[in-house]
């Protein structure tokens, strides 16, 4: 199983212990994403430390616009490897009176995505529209990150090329995200957790981590009326030939 969206820090596991313990349950790889300027130095010092298996994103969200370093994130790009640019994107449930600087600083973090040719790996809550119009300008891959939209918003993220991220949302007994999985393909899907937020059922409200995509990829096998283990095959596929590995 490949998890492609997670936040494995020292802030919030015992990472040796993790590590080992995912390695134990058929974890092979964790898209390991980075929010602000200390997570970036972690993830990247994590990386070196478990290689090939905490992959690390580096960016800066939404909701640390604040902390926004240009100059810092692209040293870090040009002498690490790094997988994507992430999490970034639009937030306006959080604030809404800064929505000009969160455009301007995700719009800067795609263009440094699309000269290094990496994806980029974003987060949109309540700002679906800006997003979509941001993201369309340039030439990128992107991951939906907990892509809980329409049917009609996975078409057009579908047709520019983009995975959706796919998360415990879609466990939770009042989700609509089952009604777009019916319809959408298991090459448009990426597995994720967004550990050590969203626990899936049966352990939500419980600290998440990256093995419970297991429980992902049940919930879609049950939906599309197919295994478990193609569901794990494919969206990991899907993963290691996106991000060129």
């Amino acid at each position: 199983m490949i998890d492609s969206h997670a936040h494995i820090l020292s802030e919030y596991y015992n990472v040796d212990e993790i590590v080992k313990f995912l390695k134990n349950n058929n974890v092979i790889k964790v898209l390991n994403c980075a929010t602000n300027k200390k997570d970036i130095k972690e993830v990247i010092e994590l990386s070196k430390k478990y290689e090939n298996f905490l992959l690390p994103a580096v960016g800066f969200h939404p909701e640390e616009v604040e902390d926004f370093d240009i100059n810092y994130l692209e040293e870090i790009i040009k002498n690490n490897k790094v997988y994507a640019i992430g999490e970034i994107g639009l937030d306006y449930y959080w604030k809404k009176d800064n929505k000009k600087v969160q455009k301007e600083v995700f719009e800067t973090q795609i263009k440094l995505a699309e000269k290094y040719n990496i994806p980029v790996i974003v987060h949109s809550r309540e700002s679906t529209q800006d997003c979509f119009d941001i993201l369309k300008k340039y030439n990128v891959k992107a991951v939906i990150h907990c892509f809980t939209g329409s049917y009609e918003m996975a078409k057009e993220y579908i047709k520019k090329g983009y995975k959706l991220g796919i998360g415990g949302v879609l466990t939770f007994k009042n989700s609509r995200v089952y009604e777009v999985i019916e319809k959408i393909e298991l090459k448009d899907i990426l597995l994720e957790t967004d550990s050590p937020y969203l626990s899936p059922e049966p352990n939500r409200g419980k600290q998440n981590n990256p093995a419970n995509v297991y429980y992902v990829a049940k919930k879609i096998a049950e939906i599309k009326n197919t295994t478990i283990e193609k569901v794990i095959e494919e969206t990991a596929n899907n993963f290691i030939m996106y991000f060129d590995i």
